[in-house]
Order: structure tokens, then C-alpha cells, then sequence
């Protein structure tokens, strides 16, 4: 399985229709999908798919057709999304309408062929399940972690200020977690604690 880590984006024009898609991390899917829709007043339809695993492990999938004729748009992506076997991530599809109408099999063509484009445009990376590690540190060590974070390329964690200092949490795959750790350890005795 594969999944990406930051957003790509392709355009295509059929008939005059333009559709814009992106491809996306599941992390991410609500934010940008409320982003398109102030971006693109004026668009049509913004058609969607997305996969991902549930707390069991089990593969989720979901998709929106968002106007366009039943079945000829959101699960058309899902299928390629399925081909290219993407886990954790989601396409978006703006689609701006032309005047010409693309009938069926033309919007299953057109819908298919933009997320195809994404996918092969995009840098995918192979998929490791994640876990959410949370942790505490003091106001002093926050630098010292944040420039871990930045150094190995993890995302960046989410926080909560509190008190005497911050309260942590950031997605990590076993390796990362177990170089986390390796980092982290070694702070115990200056403010750092796992939650």
C-alpha cells in the first residue's frame, strides 16, 4: 500500500470543462475540502474519495458524486485510488462546467483519467501504520524537540499549552517512535514525561 504525505495537484480540460484535482493526506481531507469550496465559488461540483484504516485495521472507503449523475464520478476515483492501492489519503475534484455535456461514460472517462494524472504525479510513499504517541514537556525543552521534529522530517505534533509547560501529540510509525524514544529518553529528568 502507498499514501502520500503532502498535497499534489493536476489540471485537465475536456470539452471545455476543467477539472482540478488533488490528492491529499486523510489528515488533511476536511480542512482542504472546506478550503476548495471558498477557493472555488463558482465551481460546479467538487467530487471526492477517500480510503482509509479504521482503530480495527480495516480499510474504509467512502466517495461523493456531489451532483453529477449517480455513480459516474466519486466511485470512478475510488476504483483508481483502489488500483494504485492508496491507504490514508483522499482526492478532491473541482470540476468547472464547460456548457458541453460529457453523458456517462464521458464523465466516468473524465473523473478516472484527472485522478489517474494526480496519482502519477504525485511522490508516493510506501504506507507504515502510524500510532499517536502523547507526551509532556516543559517550556525549556520546546525548542530542543521541535528542532528533533524538523531534523527527521516527522510532522509536526499537535499541542496544548498548559501551566509550566506543553502537552504533545504527533503520529509515529514504529521507527520513528523508536528513534522518538531514543531522543526523548534522555530529557526525563529535565521535564520530559509520556502521557
Amino acid at each position: 500500500m502507498q499514501s502520500v504525505k503532502d498535497e499534489f495537484n493536476e489540471q485537465i480540460e475536456i470539452k471545455k470543462s476543467s477539472f482540478i484535482a488533488y490528492l491529499i493526506p486523510i489528515s488533511d481531507f476536511e480542512t482542504i475540502h472546506a478550503r476548495l469550496k471558498v477557493e472555488h465559488p463558482k465551481a460546479r461540483h467538487i467530487v471526492w474519495a477517500k480510503r482509509y484504516l479504521n482503530e480495527f485495521d480495516q480499510i474504509v472507503e467512502n466517495s461523493s458524486d456531489d451532483g453529477e449523475p449517480k455513480g459516474t464520478s466519486g466511485p470512478p476515483v475510488l476504483n483508481v485510488m483502489r488500483g494504485a492501492e492508496l491507504i490514508e489519503c483522499g482526492i478532491l475534484i473541482v470540476r468547472y462546467f464547460g456548457g458541453i455535456k460529457l453523458g456517462t461514460g464521458g464523465l466516468v472517462r473524465a473523473y478516472g483519467s484527472i485522478a489517474k494524472n494526480v496519482i502519477e504525479s504525485a511522490r508516493l510513499l510506501p504506507y507504515e501504520k502510524k500510532e499517536n504517541v502523547r507526551f509532556y514537556t516543559v517550556y525549556n525543552l520546546v525548542s530542543r524537540f521541535e528542532h528533533f521534529f524538523e531534523n527527521e522530517n516527522i510532522s509536526f505534533p499537535k499541542r496544548a499549552y498548559l501551566g509550566e509547560g506543553i502537552e504533545w501529540e504527533v503520529s509515529l510509525s514504529e521507527s520513528e517512535k523508536d528513534l522518538f524514544l531514543d531522543f526523548a529518553l534522555q530529557f526525563e529528568r529535565d521535564g520530559f514525561r509520556q502521557i
